[in-house]
């Protein structure tokens, strides 16, 4: 296939670009920076710019004859939610769909791809109590709920021309980037514990399933629509600092008020205050088997 990918170089972005390649597909990146792009990605990849997403259209060239698109682009989450940081989030997130989807339904049929992958996140179910959340549960309420439903209204809107996967990612567990990534340096200094009482469940996921659910949901044409790309079994903030904790050789006992939290990051909190018990209802219905499916495991792979 013929795979155009934007937000090609973040941490999924990443990831997928590189198992695109090893199976043999062409990969087009789009990027804001494309002399950036071609430094971090493979050297079989064909870097495009697309500067100003929630502003332009992608470049025409790089959707044309495509089978697929992959869309990751996004403003990172996890900051302080000003009014300016909460503007470019949504901006980044749905205008960039906005202006990706123009873009497509102006191609001719036969030059349009086939499918469209909009990545979306598992906070579009809100903060939840312990109820498992498959893909019918409703929007739950708040800035990130708001957001993510904008944002896949947006993708939505191409569904009567390609086929539509909205991707609703959990937690991704990897080093490089993420809610991991800034827990690491707290636990390894053995000052790390369950956040607000660690009820809360964390819809956590390895970067490999990530990929490998981003890969079978472009090949298998029975996916579309929304699809929660989480771990079968969400643990809560408490069993996953405890784990972490393990890993790392290092007690997970010190526990982290609510109000901290909230002093240090503000609205933001809620994202790790709250919690979402997301189940991949779709994909395991689809058939995806899990490389990791169980959270002790996960974690050590990913920090091997």
């Amino acid at each position: 296939m013929r795979v155009v990918v934007s937000g090609a170089t973040g941490t999924i972005g990443r990831a997928v670009v590189s198992a695109l390649c090893e199976r043999g597909d062409t990969v087009v990146a789009l990027s804001r920076d494309e002399r950036r792009a071609n430094e971090r990605l493979p050297s079989a990849v064909a870097a495009m710019q697309w500067a100003e997403p929630a502003h332009e259209p992608p470049p025409r060239a790089a959707l044309v004859g495509a089978d697929a698109v992959v869309h990751l682009v996004g403003e990172p989450i996890d900051q302080r939610w000003t009014v300016d940081a909460k503007r470019r989030i949504r901006a980044s997130r749905v205008l960039s769909t906005n202006r990706l989807v123009a873009a497509l339904l102006e191609l001719d049929e036969a030059e349009r791809p086939r499918t469209l992958l909009a990545q979306s996140a598992t906070g579009f179910y809100g903060d939840s109590d312990g109820r498992p959340l498959d893909e019918q549960a409703p929007a739950g309420d708040g800035f990130l709920a708001d957001l993510v439903t904008d944002w896949e209204l947006e993708a939505q809107t191409a569904a009567g021309s390609l086929r539509v996967v909205r991707t609703r990612t959990g937690v991704v567990l990897s080093p490089r980037g993420g809610a991991l990534a800034r827990m690491l340096p707290f636990f390894r200094l053995g000052v790390g514990g369950p956040v607000a009482g660690g009820r809360q469940y964390v819809p956590w996921v390895h970067l490999d399933d990530v990929v490998g659910a981003v890969l079978w949901c472009l090949d298998d044409d029975r996916a579309a629509g929304a699809v929660n790309v989480t771990a079968p079994e969400p643990v809560t903030n408490e069993q996953l600092s405890h784990a972490l904790g393990r890993v790392l050789g290092r007690p997970a006992v010190l526990p982290v008020p609510g109000l901290a939290v909230r002093l240090l990051y503000g609205e933001m909190a809620e994202v790790v205050t709250g919690g979402t018990r997301a189940v991949p209802g779709r994909l395991e219905a689809l058939g995806y088997e899990f490389r990791h499916r169980e959270l002790e495991p996960a974690l050590r792979d990913v920090l091997a």
